[in-house]
């Protein structure tokens, strides 16, 4: 008999209705007649009557009741042909049915979030045995089950809708019975040839059918998009197999990317056939190459895209026209310069500052006209459309235009005439933005400069300012300029955490030899506030406009996530300054249920509605712990405070920001709502619409605030339901993006903590000092001081006595000897053992003694010579020269 975990099997369950009168039973009646005693026999019998009533096999008459579907005819009977549309429609399941994403756990459960919801709680939890063959990121259709007695949602997936992984990327691996285990693998119970997929999500195998592999070891690709570096060490690893690669198994080990061409389903597994080979999934450049697949990152140009690029890089400015160079504005002349990182190849932003005699300052912000080249509908617009961003690796970039566009004519090159569109502020002492106006313009850059020549002309460098004797003033002008567009930010409430983001160096034969903490500096700093005045102006100009457009919204804290950070801060000895929360009191009718008869109080639960929160609280606890040793933990749990920012059709202000209006106007080139923003405006422009704008003041109201006070913000309203792009194709299109930049942001994330895990490899056994970043149920998590590498420490390690989680200050304590380990609080760890599969760091916390002797070994270790070291391990005894890493401009962070 099939193993089971009720006390009764289903069938014995529907007999049991069946004979009851009616073929129904209640839930006490139910109770009393299995002899069912204990709080989880009953929690399991109404499980499993859930999930009888899930699929079809019982129908729920009401709260307490089921009966078998033949003996409720009234809620299973389909209405005959025209009947009214009065009539009532009962169906048995399909009256919950739920549209959304399959997410999966690598244990094998999943949830599905609603379409459109942002809140976790509305997720339907999936069983595993209930997934109906839909893999990870599927658009799928469940029906949801009636509601436990803990009030958890969950269901089952009745159909998938849209299929998310039409390829996958896996290590292959022979048929068990011709080869030894691989440290990749973990064994399935399947016969033939299959790959185990390198998202930890996908915990089943893909067969690969005999004669479905490819014979050759690896194919050059044109599409592959390898750096420099990873070409060098290509050539490196390719050698190393040949001599070591069994022709009888030439594939094993291998990482490759699959087409999928059957599905699971239910009992059966997925089957593909490899379409590449990528390599050793350790090998350096690989690594990248399996993040691009994983992600489904579209990296290769299609030919007739290649061919529109090419022919739209024909129009320079040369090629125009009286007409339409009578239309623009010429900038041609001034002192305009970029600002861009060493390894920068698009230039898509040009400044200047000049003093007006009236005292202020006018500030120039010239982009690249890229929608001049890229032109609504084309085969181009389509791709950029579908690439929504630009991805950036530590040793390359995948573009959103193709070379010709991005690194070429909208590039602007120093010397070189370029179409722009122009935003030029006028701008008091205080750093308030007094007026300003669009338009369409052409500029020649007379410099090209990068951040760490202006960081060294603006640190006084003498031979950074000999070199740039002629700009030195330009840059001090800027320099000033950005003091003042600070200072305004910080009156008006704008939230800056500044949050060090690690960055990897490698030495000159690509290995990896140090993460170190990312340099901005006011070269950086400078740039970014120019750019926001500029995106800011763009935004309240279109809406002034009154026609629909694209904005980057950031919308208030979640209250829950609000009141979580709020107590972990006040165990530190801070707060947001909230005041009393409005809380709802209600009760589950499962709680007075279980409280009738029994004498006891029915449990309240206590539900957070809105809280009336600013950015300014933010920037106040902010300018609080900056300096203390806590600053790095608050911060880093006042981020995640914080809902993510987006494009929206509709403008609700940016939270972060404290800006009333905001968009993206300021990098076409690897942005694609950018573009849709340039397009608007040379729209606008054309039908004569006046381009020059008011005052944007720090004082200006702003949504939170409104709300805070009672009052609602005027919008301007829209003069014409259609602008010259839909509101309706404007609201696919931010949403795309904004898909597309989670994507990016989440390739680029998991490419540096594989980075990470291969940089500590052959640290294995080492100590260093930690501090806690947060303390779960299963143990706490740490973050390396300087290293910026996160790991954990597993309750079960600490073995100096039984420790338990404490959910309500969140934290770990010991039961006899009282120790307490808590966020923010310093640690001594080692590390213990890497689990490469799902790259983990896993530490094991160390005594001052034991630290000790590891730090003299590692001492006597450091002392040994160079040839005893192990090349790449990323200790002493390696030549120190970093790479040149790939620049993500400053003022591209994603705000």
């Amino acid at each position: 008999m099939a193993k089971t975990p009720y006390p009764q099997t289903d069938r014995e369950l529907m007999r049991r209705i069946e004979r009851s009168p009616g073929h129904r039973a209640g839930y006490k009646q139910l109770v009393r007649e299995l002899g069912l005693g204990g709080g989880r026999a009953r929690r399991l019998l109404l499980e499993q009557l859930a999930r009888m009533t899930a699929r079809g096999e019982l129908v729920k008459l009401d709260a307490e009741q089921w009966a078998l579907p033949s003996a409720a005819p009234e809620k299973t009977a389909r209405p005959s042909r025209g009947a009214g549309e009065s009539t009532p429609q009962f169906r048995a399941t399909r009256d919950r049915l739920i549209a959304g994403r399959l997410d999966l756990h690598r244990d094998g459960y999943g949830f599905v979030r609603p379409n459109g919801s942002t809140n976790r709680e509305d997720d339907l939890f999936i069983p595993p045995n209930e997934l109906g063959g839909a893999m990870q990121g599927d658009e799928v259709l469940a029906d949801e089950a009636p509601r436990g007695r803990d009030g958890r949602r969950s269901g089952r997936v009745v159909r998938v809708l849209t299929r998310r992984n039409q390829t996958v990327v896996g290590v292959f691996h022979y048929a068990r019975s011709h080869r030894s285990r691989s440290a990749w693998e973990n064994p399935p119970l399947v016969n033939g040839n299959y790959i185990t997929p390198l998202d930890e999500r996908m915990t089943q195998p893909i067969l690969i059918p005999d004669g479905a592999e490819v014979a050759a070891i690896l194919k050059d690709s044109p599409h592959r998009v390898m750096g420099k570096e990873a070409l060098t060490q290509q050539a490196h690893w390719t050698s190393l197999l040949s001599g070591k690669i069994d022709l009888s198994k030439p594939l094993e080990g291998l990482a490759v990317d699959v087409e999928v061409t059957d599905f699971p389903t239910p009992g059966r597994p997925a089957r593909g056939r490899v379409i590449e080979v990528l390599g050793p999934p350790d090998a350096f450049g690989v690594d990248v190459e399996i993040i691009i697949r994983k992600h489904h990152l579209p990296y290769t140009f299609p030919t007739n895209v290649l061919a529109e690029a090419q022919d739209s890089a024909t129009q320079t400015v040369e090629t125009l026209d009286e007409e339409k160079l009578g239309r623009r504005r010429d900038f041609r002349g001034l002192p305009i310069v970029t600002i861009d990182g060493e390894t920068a190849r698009d230039f898509d932003d040009a400044v200047l500052v000049r003093p007006l005699p009236n005292g202020n300052w006018e500030l120039q912000v010239h982009i690249a006209d890229v929608s001049w080249y890229v032109r609504p509908g084309t085969a181009l617009d389509l791709e950029a459309r579908l690439r929504g961003t630009s991805v950036y690796f530590p040793d390359r970039a995948i573009p959103m235009l193709p070379p010709e566009l991005s690194s070429g004519i909208c590039s602007l090159r120093p010397d070189e005439d370029r179409l722009v569109q122009s935003c030029v502020m006028e701008i008091d002492a205080r750093g308030e933005v007094l007026g300003y106006e669009v338009c369409e313009g052409i500029i020649r850059s007379a410099k090209r400069m990068t951040y760490t020549q202006v960081q060294a002309v603006l640190d006084g460098d003498p031979v950074a300012r000999a070199e740039f004797i002629a700009l030195v003033p330009e840059f001090e002008r800027m320099h000033e300029l950005a003091l003042k567009l600070n200072q305004k930010r910080q009156r008006r409430g704008s939230i800056d955490f500044d949050l060090p983001e690690p960055v990897i160096q490698f030495d000159p034969d690509g290995n990896m030899q140090a993460i170190v903490r990312s340099e901005r500096g006011w070269a950086h700093r400078l740039i970014e506030e120019f750019m926001l005045s500029a995106n800011e102006c763009v935004a309240h100009w279109i809406e002034a406009q009154g026609v629909p457009s694209i904005y980057r919204i950031h919308e208030t804290p979640d209250p829950k996530r609000l009141v979580e950070f709020e107590e972990t801060a006040n165990q530190m000895g801070y707060s947001l300054g909230l005041s009393n929360l409005p809380i709802k009191r209600m009760q589950m009718k499962a709680d007075r249920r279980d409280a009738r008869g029994r004498g006891r109080e029915v449990k309240t639960h206590e539900i957070v509605e809105a809280i009336p929160v600013t950015p300014q609280m933010y920037q106040r606890l902010t300018a609080k712990i900056e300096g203390k040793p806590e600053e790095r933990i608050l911060s880093y749990l006042m981020l995640r405070s914080l809902k993510q920012a987006r494009y929206s059709e509709k403008n609700i202000g940016h939270f972060a920001l404290a800006s009333p209006s905001y968009t993206h106007f300021t990098s076409p080139i690897r942005r694609y709502p950018d573009l849709i923003v340039h397009r608007l405006l040379r729209q606008l422009i054309q039908d004569g619409a006046d381009t020059r704008g008011g005052t944007i003041l720090s004082s200006d109201p702003q949504p939170w605030q409104a709300a805070q006070n009672g009052k609602k913000i005027e919008r301007i309203e829209l003069r014409a339901a259609e602008g010259p792009i839909p509101s309706a194709e404007l609201d696919a299109i931010a949403i795309e993006s904004s898909q597309s930049e989670r994507r990016a942001d989440d390739a680029e994330r998991e490419l540096i903590e594989w980075k990470k895990i291969r940089f500590m490899e052959d640290r294995v056994g080492e100590d260093f000092n930690a501090i806690i970043l947060s303390c779960t149920k299963y143990g706490f998590f740490v973050e390396l001081d300087d290293l910026f590498i996160e790991g954990l420490v597993p309750i079960g390690t600490l073995q100096d006595d039984r420790y338990f989680f404490r959910d309500t200050d969140r934290q770990i304590v010991g039961t006899r000897n009282g120790r307490v380990y808590k966020m923010g609080q310093p640690v001594h760890v080692l590390l213990d053992r890497i689990d490469r599969q799902q790259r983990r760091l896993q530490f094991a916390l160390v005594s001052s003694e034991e630290g000790t002797a590891n730090q003299q070994q590692a001492l006597r270790r450091s002392k040994a010579k160079p040839s005893d070291m192990k090349k790449g391990s990323g200790k002493s005894g390696k030549t120190k020269s970093a790479m040149p890493k790939q620049s993500r401009k400053s003022h591209g962070r994603r705000r």
